[in-house]
Order: structure tokens, then C-alpha cells, then sequence
């Protein structure tokens, strides 16, 4: 039914055969059809086919994806190429410049990041075109649930981010005695000035796996 193309595939195939993902994937054909929906049905798991799941060191966990035009393309906070970087987006930068001094980038594809094993995941993997939080409540929640269930299951620690209402609702999930879990508002213009500036997410989590003995994320693009 969903063919990822690394290890998510075993891990995450029993997931695909349940009930509650069948009637997702039934309201997501319907919604397709009748609907402007991001992202591209092509692009919804690429979180998941670009970091696998033995690479993961770092999670970033938001909401649901950008609702804009050729926006989203399946990596939370991440556009491709050419497309302006969303407000949110723009304030990550902000916040990355300001903890490590890194350049802020012309671009907002997040890619790199991927590569270097961090899961960039929202809560919700789809969207109606300018209806933000439109597919909650579907069954994604439950999906994403699994999801960071079995990275918590994983042996090597990693550090989680988890930014917003939606994202921080998976703490319980988490084993903060192996793993750093670092909460905060959401970016968005709406919230960033109650908590995402100065809440050092970016260096804390390259303290931590460094700790562990593991390479920093390379933060710039």
C-alpha cells in the first residue's frame, strides 16, 4: 500500500494494514480527488524516505504541513528550492543565526538536514489548500504516534524537538531518561516571541550528541 523505500517499510507495515489507516488512506483518495490538497500525494512520506530509521539522530516534530501554494513537499518547515521561505521558516533561521552565528540562508529547503539523520516530521502529513489543522482528527495523529514510538524504542539516544501545541502532545511518547527532549512554541509569527527565540534547540541538541559521541548537526544549508 505504501512502499517508503528503507527500513520504515518493516517497521511501519503492519501500521498500513489497520483499520484506522485504511479509512485514512479512504478519506485522503476522496480528498485528492475533490480537494486541493498539500502535499503532492507523491511527496506525503518523504520525512520518511529521506531519513531512515537506523540514521535518525535528531526530530523535529511540527503540526501539519504549509497550506500555500508549492510549498510543503513532505519535510516539516521545509520548501523546495526557489519558493520564498515561509514566516516560520524564517524565524528558524533567525534562531539558528543568533545560537550557532550561521549565515541565514537565501533558501528554505531543509533537505541537508534530512540527510544528515534528522527525521523532519509534522504531527499531520496533509492539508487542504489554505485550511490549516483541516486533516487532524484523521488518523495521521496515530501514524506519527507509531512513528515516534519506535525511535523512543530505539537503543542510541537522539534528541527530539518538539515545537507547538501538536508536536509537544507526543512528550508522553518519549523517554526523557535516554533521550534530550526539548519543547517550545511553535515559530510562527503568532508564537515565536512567547518562547521559540532563545530556547537554544539548535546548540542544546548538538551538545547532546556530542555527548553521545555522535557528529553535531551541520545547521547552516
Amino acid at each position: 500500500m505504501v512502499h517508503i523505500g528503507n527500513d520504515w517499510d518493516a517497521l511501519l507495515g503492519p501500521e498500513f494494514e489497520k483499520d484506522y489507516y485504511r479509512q485514512l488512506r479512504r478519506f485522503l483518495v476522496h480528498e485528492y480527488k475533490t480537494q486541493v490538497v498539500y502535499p503532492d500525494m507523491h511527496d506525503i512520506f518523504n520525512a520518511l524516505k529521506h531519513t531512515a530509521y537506523a540514521d535518525v539522530r535528531a526530530v523535529i516534530l511540527g503540526q501539519d504541513p504549509y497550506h500555500g501554494p508549492g510549498q510543503a513537499h513532505g519535510l516539516c518547515f521545509s520548501v523546495r528550492g526557489g519558493v520564498e521561505p515561509p514566516p516560520s521558516l524564517v524565524n528558524i533561521f533567525k534562531e539558528i543565526h543568533d545560537e550557532l552565528g550561521v549565515p541565514v540562508p537565501l533558501g528554505g529547503d531543509l533537505t541537508p538536514w534530512a540527510r544528515q539523520g534528522v527525521l523532519l516530521l509534522n504531527t499531520v502529513l496533509t492539508v487542504r489548500r489554505g485550511e490549516a489543522g483541516s486533516h487532524r482528527g484523521m488518523g495521521w495523529e496515530t501514524l506519527t504516534d507509531r512513528v515516534i514510538s519506535l525511535l523512543n524504542e530505539r537503543a542510541e539516544p537522539m534528541a527530539f524537538l518538539l515545537w507547538g501545541a501538536n508536536a509537544i502532545s507526543k512528550r508522553p511518547l518519549i523517554d526523557a531518561g535516554r533521550h534530550l527532549v526539548l519543547t517550545s512554541p511553535h515559530p510562527s509569527p503568532l508564537s515565536a516571541y512567547r518562547g521559540f527565540f532563545g530556547n537554544g534547540h539548535f546548540r542544546k541538541a548538538n551538545e547532546f550528541l556530542e555527548s553521545q559521541g555522535k557528529p553535531p548537526i551541520q545547521w547552516g544549508l
